[in-house]
């Protein structure tokens, strides 16, 4: 359908391409939207962990602005990750997910299931979940910057039934793969933060294709198979060697979180630097994607800092059914609308 003008005026300037707009979709009034899905009947959630709620935004005049904002859950234990499948709503908290009967026409949740328990405490507490294939994937983080890990289930990521049974890990050695998405032909695609000081220029953080049973090198590697010599050195010399490298490095320090196809292109939004003398991501960049190979990023929407001023820090990205590109914003605690002019 051809669509009017999107979103309400931006509270602070964006550019995106020529060809393309950018409004407001939705102020969440200090709430911080972090992962962004659309049920069956297309419309938007948004996950909340610092309030521990999940929202829902519909538009059904598709006007580009969200006619209101309702917490369809409350009370969970940082919120992150949202599922559809079934008539049902799934939603991983960082200590396990769960599975609600979902009602579309009306919004409402029913009967609630705990599926399986996740591994807490540390670092990284983000639960992202995705449904691929008949199957249920679950990134968990790691707990530290670098260290050995005990626990199989952390940086790592699983695949379960629906139900959540015969969980298992499925891939291992992602350090905080916060975000991961389908590709063409079922491939999965996930973006990972490399390690903390080693200076302004390494490790790179990556843009992964995961596969079953690979190993992506953290704690002992980074890059294309580089020993991380700060990290027990002298030990595990030739363990890089059987590890999978990214298909894409992006410059260290940038933070990937969102990412999603548009238009045969790879969005990703760089959610910005804590650790580099100078800031750095602060944007959403474009990747030109063929087959397995990603090359030629540029930049996509970029504002979000004005020299050491940081207005926003974009999250996470989905299109929609009509071709409308969705961005959240858990610093100005917006939800942005991109939509083409032509």
């Amino acid at each position: 359908m051809k669509l009017g003008p999107q979103g309400e005026d931006l509270p602070f300037p964006l550019t995106v391409p020529e060809g393309y707009q950018i409004g407001v979709f939705a102020k969440l009034e200090g709430a911080l939207p972090r992962v962004l899905a659309i049920d069956p009947a297309g419309v938007l959630f948004a996950s909340v962990p610092a309030r521990g709620r999940i929202l829902v935004l519909p538009d059904k005049d598709k006007n580009g602005i969200a006619d209101n904002v309702m917490v369809i859950l409350s009370g969970l234990n940082s919120p992150h990750g949202i599922a559809f499948a079934d008539n049902s709503l799934y939603v991983a908290e960082t200590d396990k997910v769960v599975r609600y009967e979902y009602d579309q026409q009306n919004f409402l949740t029913g009967r609630q299931e705990t599926l399986f328990t996740l591994p807490t405490g540390g670092r990284h507490f983000t639960r992202t979940i995705r449904i691929i294939g008949g199957k249920l994937y679950t990134s968990v983080g790691s707990p530290c910057d670098t260290c050995r890990e005990n626990d199989e289930k952390r940086a790592a990521m699983l695949v379960s039934d629906l139900d959540g049974k015969n969980l298992r890990v499925y891939a291992r050695g992602l350090r905080n793969t916060v975000f991961f998405v389908e590709g063409a032909g079922g491939i999965i695609w996930g973006t990972d933060m490399g390690r903390d000081f080693l200076g302004d220029n390494l490790p790179p953080d990556d843009i992964n294709i995961i596969e079953d049973g690979k190993d992506y090198g953290w704690p002992f590697c980074y890059g294309d198979k580089i020993r991380d010599s700060k990290f027990e050195p002298g030990q595990n010399a030739d363990y890089c060697l059987g590890t999978t490298p990214p298909v894409f490095a992006l410059p260290a320090h940038v933070a990937p979180l969102g990412l999603t196809f548009m238009d045969g292109d790879l969005l990703v939004s760089l959610h910005g630097s804590w650790n580099s003398s100078v800031p750095v991501g602060y944007k959403v960049v474009r990747l030109n994607v063929e087959g397995r190979k990603v090359s030629n990023m540029e930049d996509f929407i970029t504002g979000f800092i004005k020299g050491s001023s940081v207005s926003g820090r974009p999250v996470d990205l989905i299109v929609d059914g009509d071709g409308r590109l969705f961005v959240s914003d858990d610093k100005a605690g917006l939800i942005y609308v991109i939509t083409k002019t032509e």
